[in-house]
């Protein structure tokens, strides 16, 4: 019995569904399945082979009932329409009730099993009377569901800075973790409002290229380092990570621009100048006199020298 991958609900989850006999389906193809949620309407994105599933983390089971007909999109379109018309419904309650929350969004399972609540807050709240009175005007169960701002972006938002429309609501099923120290490496500003996607926070793609830029990087000597060049030796004080070149102070001052190929040795790398300059101290002078003492304390050795 073969398997797909169906992508379902508003928040795109991802999920494992078998199929009625031997019934196949060709990927982009529209769904009726039952989730754990109820009955829900799907997109099929793959069969559900070895390497997609190693690409799942925890994903859900179902079964594939049958592909959407044209009465199916007609209920769709009626759901929609009827979400809106929550969604006021919903407001009015938590404005009424004076609730310390933002709602987002309300989805409507297809099979009308529930309505599911998106919304923000800050701190813990209590919507135990507004669950009752959305559960009277709407007949069915109410699931109040907490989320962040990447959620509200990935429920809300269009299109990127970039022109295209926003990964979280794409291809991404999970929003990676993404540090200022991911744009540092990547050269990229670190201007806050270029940097930053529709949800506030740091750019999703600012992790695509994040690891190949690590791997390059390591090909080069770190900034800082002294090394020896054909052109002579010199202290390094910048990389060209994509196009694997250095910026090189030379010994006579002047400032090369060099492919990491030219890097013959590297003399010292940042931080171990101080350590180089401890390890030459406690060498014996040439035939003269015997080493200072233990080396296990050279900072003792160095002060009484001082003195």
């Amino acid at each position: 019995m073969p398997k797909y991958v169906i992508r379902h609900g508003v928040m795109r989850h991802l999920g494992v569904f078998s199929t009625r006999g031997n019934d196949s389906y060709a990927r982009g193809v529209q769904v009726i399945a039952r989730t754990s949620r109820g009955l829900e309407v799907g997109e099929v994105l793959c069969e559900a082979n070895e390497l997609a599933l190693a690409n799942l983390t925890d994903p859900k089971n179902g079964q594939i009932l049958r592909e959407t007909t044209a009465d199916d999109s007609g209920e769709l379109r009626r759901l929609l329409e009827q979400q809106q018309l929550e969604h006021s419904t919903c407001q009015r309650q938590i404005e009424q009730l004076q609730l310390d929350m933002r709602l987002v969004d309300v989805e409507r399972i297809y099979g009308g099993e529930r309505v599911v609540v998106y919304y923000l807050a800050e701190d813990r709240v209590d919507f135990r009377q507004l669950v009752k009175i959305l559960a009277h005007e709407f007949q069915t169960r109410i699931e109040m569901k907490q989320i962040g701002v990447r959620d509200e972006a990935k429920l809300l938002a269009d299109y990127g800075d970039c022109g295209k429309p926003v990964c979280c609501n794409t291809h991404l099923s999970e929003m990676p973790p993404v540090s200022m120290r991911m744009a540092k490496l990547q050269k990229a500003t670190l201007d806050p409002s270029k940097i930053s996607g529709r949800c506030g926070r740091l750019k999703c793609c600012l992790r695509y290229e994040y690891d190949t830029y690590q791997e390059l990087q390591k090909e080069l000597p770190p900034v800082g380092s002294e090394i020896v060049t054909n052109e002579g030796r010199g202290r390094v004080l910048a990389q060209e990570i994509l196009v694997g070149r250095i910026l090189v102070e030379m010994e006579d001052m002047r400032h090369l621009a060099l492919d990491g190929s030219a890097v013959l040795t590297v003399l010292r790398k940042p931080g171990q100048r101080k350590q180089a300059t401890k390890s030459s101290t406690n060498q014996p002078p040439d035939g003269n006199s015997s080493p200072r003492g233990d080396n296990s304390e050279p900072h003792n050795d160095e002060s009484s020298s001082a003195e």
